[in-house]
């Protein structure tokens, strides 16, 4: 299939693997990049850049096939050394950076310089507009289902795709919500050039994360998951659980008083000991509303393989079976 992401990227599938906190590194990144699509290192789970640098190097020995960087851009204490790691993108030879949070307009130029092609994730119109102007050559439309933080206008992809192939003039894919042959073809009817999976690359054999992780979002439906920190204007979507539900009762008593210290133990230094440890009640951590759609834990590349067949099959099949007078095909996938 080729779509403008693909020829963006030069990748065989429109398929990105979205940056993850403690779960994207080489070994995953690898593995979408061989199973034809983009992998994403996400390099802020490097310490440093040096550490960047080797675990780039890493996928380079896993793979022969187009990888990119995830750059998040967040309000913190310590600003993060983002020209070391920029360097470092660079000269290990990475030509697709994904960027997040914060505009990356400070960076574009570095970026540019080095022949990067960026594609930003934006929660709005406005904002993927934003990123559009200064310069990214591709945008990640990030609807209200995502995990992670979906920004505070809460609104679902089946609006607000359309609403970007409207405005933008450059690529953009499907981000949030993604899951499997049946999202993929309707991203695509929608105006995406692709889509962005997250959560459900997590489920796949190749992630580096606890097999409790992965049975955890086997288990879970789409009603499994919960908004925190709305009242500090930082939305982030999460898996529930027991810290989780101890954090909401905290947001609850606290209304509009509530700080970021009330509930920094449920959020701060989570990742290692859910993703490494496995220790599931640890705090929250970023999970889609798409994780009522996880059934199984294939590879990479039995998952892409499969979602691409089986897109093959809806647009020859039940698409097209529509318009031929046809009784269309099941749109149920396997």
């Amino acid at each position: 299939m080729k779509t403008a992401i693909t020829e963006l990227f030069g990748i065989q599938h429109p398929i990105i693997q979205g940056g993850m906190h403690f779960v994207g590194f080489a070994e995953l990144a690898s593995a979408v990049s061989n199973a034809g699509g983009l992998g994403i290192i996400t390099g802020l789970t490097q310490k440093t850049p040096e550490l960047l640098a080797k675990e780039i190097a890493r996928c380079r020995d896993m793979t022969d096939k187009p990888f990119g960087v995830n750059l998040t851009f967040l309000p913190t204490f310590a600003k993060p050394p983002y020209p070391e790691y920029i360097a470092a993108i660079k000269e290990g030879g990475v030509k697709a950076v994904e960027t997040a949070g914060r505009s990356p307009e400070e960076y574009m130029p570095a970026l540019k310089a080095a022949g990067i092609k960026v594609i930003h994730k934006c929660t709005s119109v406005r904002h993927s507009l934003k990123a559009e102007k200064i310069g990214c050559d591709a945008v990640s439309v990030d609807g209200f289902e995502c995990g992670g933080h979906p920004g505070e206008d809460d609104v679902p992809n089946m609006i607000l795709l359309p609403r970007a192939a409207d405005e933008l003039k450059i690529p953009f894919v499907a981000s949030g919500g993604m899951a499997d042959a049946r999202s993929l073809v309707a991203a695509l009817a929608m105006g995406a050039s692709g889509m962005n999976m997250g959560t459900r690359f997590m489920a796949t054999k190749e992630a580096p994360i606890h097999d409790n992780v992965k049975q955890a979002l086997v288990k879970a439906t789409e009603l499994d998951t919960r908004l925190i920190m709305r009242a500090l204007r930082n939305t982030e979507r999460v898996l529930r659980n027991d810290a989780v539900d101890r954090l909401v009762e905290i947001e609850k008593a606290k209304g509009k008083d509530l700080k970021i210290d009330d509930i920094m133990d449920q959020v701060a230094g989570v990742y290692p000991k859910v993703m490494i440890d496995g220790d599931m009640d640890a705090g929250a951590w970023s999970c889609g509303m798409m994780v009522g759609l996880i059934n199984d834990i294939p590879t990479v590349k039995e998952l892409i393989d499969r979602i691409m067949r089986d897109a093959e099959r809806i647009i020859r099949g039940r698409l097209t079976g529509f318009l031929d007078g046809n009784i269309a095909v099941d749109a149920r996938v396997a």
